[in-house]
């Protein structure tokens, strides 16, 4: 198969079930956003150093392909087919934050992302993960979707923050906090 189609090039693609729709479609966007997020975790991986952290990345950037497929799928009878978002998918999640949670202080206010390049990106994958969300509840409510996907996506950011905050302490590093005048 080749790598170019040319069947773009007058701006349209092919949803999952063949109808074509505009590049700037909701749902084209929406998994566009994702398959952003998919490559941001690729890199933030490379820095990486906890193999724990390298392992859940990689099993997430599978779930978010799953993700993907979801939102660019417009057809029932090919959902059913396709792999899905599993309630223990977003179980994962929460017990990797709750892990998390119980070695770090309790929060004392907004976090300025700052002091350590790769806890950074992840703030960065964490604006991009809201940013899917919210992409995601429109493509909802414009066509329905799998709640579980608009779940995943939400405990995501949340796994994301607290992994930000995880590896400022796994560094040795002082969170920097907002203050108010």
């Amino acid at each position: 198969m080749a790598t170019y189609t040319k069947t773009g090039d007058a701006g349209s693609t092919s949803l999952v079930g063949g109808t074509r729709v505009k590049k700037y479609d909701i749902r084209v966007k929406a998994y566009g956003e994702i398959d952003a997020l998919v490559s941001l975790m690729g890199y933030i991986g490379t820095l990486l150093k906890n193999d724990d952290y390298q392992n859940s990345f990689y099993l997430i950037q599978n779930k978010l392909f799953i993700c993907e497929s979801i939102v660019a799928c417009e057809q029932k009878e090919i959902l059913a087919t396709m792999d899905t978002i599993l309630d223990s998918d977003i179980s994962y999640l929460e017990r990797k934050i709750d892990v998390m949670e119980e070695e770090l202080p309790k929060l004392k206010a907004f976090i300025i992302p700052s002091f350590s390049q790769t806890a950074c990106l992840v703030h960065i994958a964490r604006t991009l993960c809201r940013k899917c969300e919210r992409l995601c509840v429109e493509v909802n409510d414009n066509y329905g979707l799998n709640a579980n996907v608009l779940k995943y996506l939400n405990r995501l950011s949340d796994y994301f923050f607290v992994l930000s905050r995880k590896i400022m302490q796994d560094k040795h590093r002082n969170e920097r906090y907002y203050q108010a005048k």
